[in-house]
């Protein structure tokens, strides 16, 4: 089982001597940043004057500059920004301003686990790594509670660099909740494998044979979005708060049993050779070599790909259903 640190081994009195700066503020940096001024931290929050992020750390009365300079004044460095913008904001305005026994933070351990970022060995490198959207972690914060979290030491140059990341647990809330300790591997690669297998890759092609079967058999295209897509929330939600066996006793006999004898057949042992594929590729770093290619050339297939799933039946159905439906987007 993996360690668990709760809310008393985390010392905010470790951060309230040090100045973080958070690059990058959109969903997870701007939580970051006020969670963390909350708590009583130094924060400076890094964005590209004008954006959108730059405006909202004005309007929050955080302190905004460049990454630059924001780099030159944190003593722990939290990269933010999306994954494939990290190594570019590392290389231009981190590395120069990096001075002995600073920390760099991270939220997902990608670009140190496939080595996009390479730090010098005399900073610390660790990652807090909330559950949850920034978003929760910050209604979670306000309400006096917290996301659970994953906490991870890459590099100690100090000695110190599992002290700071608690105190960085603790100053989101996710002591609170509790923290597990993991590593950047395990992570990394377990995220990816969740998000292509399951959660993002796994779903949506579930949903889009599921819609597909239907109305090819002649159901009409609403009724197939209803049943495959709109109520996928209801399980999803009572999963999520019971857990498999709990989401079966809330749900009819009757889907329970379609549930138990039939879902097997759907995913298989064509579907679980499938995600071994996966998980080999993600753990060889095939994955990983493939998406940084397909940034440096501009996203040729990402762009495609997003043009052809967006035509899909499915996508046209779907907003006019959705108008219908307007507690949806409260």
């Amino acid at each position: 089982m993996a360690k668990l640190y709760r809310d008393r081994d985390g010392k905010l009195t470790v951060l309230r001597r040090k100045t973080v700066a958070i690059i990058g503020y959109g969903i997870q940096g701007r939580a970051h940043a006020l969670c963390l001024r909350d708590s009583g931290v130094k924060v400076v929050a890094a964005e590209l004057e004008g954006s959108p992020g730059w405006k909202n750390a004005e309007a929050d009365e955080t302190p905004v500059t460049s990454a630059a300079e924001a780099a030159s004044q944190g003593d722990v460095i939290a990269l933010l920004t999306q994954d494939h913008i990290q190594p570019a904001v590392y290389r231009d305005a981190i590395a120069p301003n990096l001075k002995r026994g600073n920390a760099l933070m991270f939220a997902h351990g990608f670009n140190i686990h496939y080595n996009q970022i390479v730090p010098p060995d005399n900073v610390d490198v660790f990652m807090v790594a909330p559950k949850g959207p920034g978003s929760l972690v910050r209604a979670e914060f306000e309400k006096g509670r917290g996301v659970p979290a994953l906490v991870a030491v890459h590099q100690d140059a100090t000695g110190k660099a599992l002290e700071v990341a608690l105190a960085y647990a603790k100053a989101l809330g996710a002591t609170r909740a509790g923290v597990l300790e993991t590593t950047f591997e395990e992570e990394t690669e377990t995220d990816l494998f969740g998000e292509q297998a399951v959660l993002c890759g796994g779903v949506t092609e579930l949903i889009k044979a599921g819609f597909e079967t239907l109305v090819d058999a002649g159901y009409q295209p609403e009724c197939a979005y209803y049943e495959v897509l709109h109520e996928l929330k209801l399980i999803v939600d009572l999963i999520q708060a019971h857990g498999i066996n709990g989401m079966r006793r809330r749900v009819s006999d009757t889907a329970e049993y379609g549930d138990i004898t039939r879902g097997p057949r759907v995913i298989g042992p064509e579907a679980r050779e499938a995600m071994e594929d996966l998980l080999a590729e993600i753990q060889s770093g095939e994955f990983a070599r493939e998406w940084i290619l397909e940034n440096r050339a501009n996203r040729p297939v990402l762009t495609r790909l997003r043009q052809s799933e967006g035509e899909h039946l499915i996508e046209e159905v779907g907003p006019k259903l959705r108008k219908m439906m307007p507690w949806l987007q409260e």
